[in-house]
């Protein structure tokens, strides 16, 4: 049975993978360190399902290393450093994203961007493609615990004035349909954006939707 969902007064979005197609900009990061060490760069089409991880997915696949190994830390700060000077030479938004967010606005509903993206990056990156204007903008280290916890979407929900329970939250990661759920929002799973290896139809979100602009009509059916 499809779960009814009330007309949201604001629709948090994740953002890599979801709002913007950022993974250009993160593999070229962690190819750097490949290059410099004298090493061929990873597959692209190998990098690009993990682009929603971060550090963690992408060092995980160009040097086979999880954050408990000897010399990740390293590897982390030196991805961390060469996606920060080249942050949005290749990032866009997903097609239909504009047209989505110009929609939510004329409706009278609030948006805003939770990530797990630190804010060293999520500040100067919003502006720079075209996200500069959300209502709110909540990062992986805004509060004590990021994502799968619930606690940067309660802080997006405070600082728009909201009840939890009158956002939606949308991903493109098993882990914003499970911070969505403990948050106590609907969720929505953003089948146009990563996914990683998981398959967004098991995560048992509200919905699943393959383009941004399926997420507009959903709204408007509601409202």
């Amino acid at each position: 049975m499809t779960t009814a969902l009330t007309a949201p007064r604001a629709i948090l979005f994740d953002l890599d993978g979801t709002l913007a197609d950022t993974a250009p900009d993160l593999a070229a990061a962690v190819n750097l360190l490949r290059t410099t060490r004298g090493l061929q760069p990873s597959d692209y089409e190998l990098l690009r399902p993990t682009a929603s991880a971060g550090a963690r997915g992408m060092i995980g696949v160009a040097f086979g290393l999880t954050p408990e190994d000897a010399g990740y830390l390293a590897l982390r700060d030196g991805f961390f450093d060469n996606y920060e000077a080249n942050i949005a030479d290749h990032s866009t938004l997903f097609a239909g994203v504009p047209e989505l967010l110009s929609g939510i606005e004329a409706a009278g509903v609030q948006w805003g961007v939770v990530t797990n993206k630190p804010k060293r990056f999520t500040d100067p990156l919003l502006p720079l493609i075209g996200l500069g204007h959300a209502a709110c903008s909540i990062s992986g280290d805004t509060t004590a615990h990021a994502k799968p916890h619930p606690a940067p979407l309660f802080e997006a929900a405070a600082r728009l004035g909201l009840d939890p329970r009158d956002c939606w939250y949308v991903g493109d990661d098993l882990r914003d349909i499970q911070a969505g759920k403990a948050a106590g929002m609907p969720t929505i799973a953003a089948g146009w954006g990563y996914c990683g290896p998981h398959k967004p139809l098991d995560w048992q979100a509200d919905r699943v939707l393959n383009d941004p602009l399926a997420l507009l009509t959903l709204m408007q059916e509601t409202l």
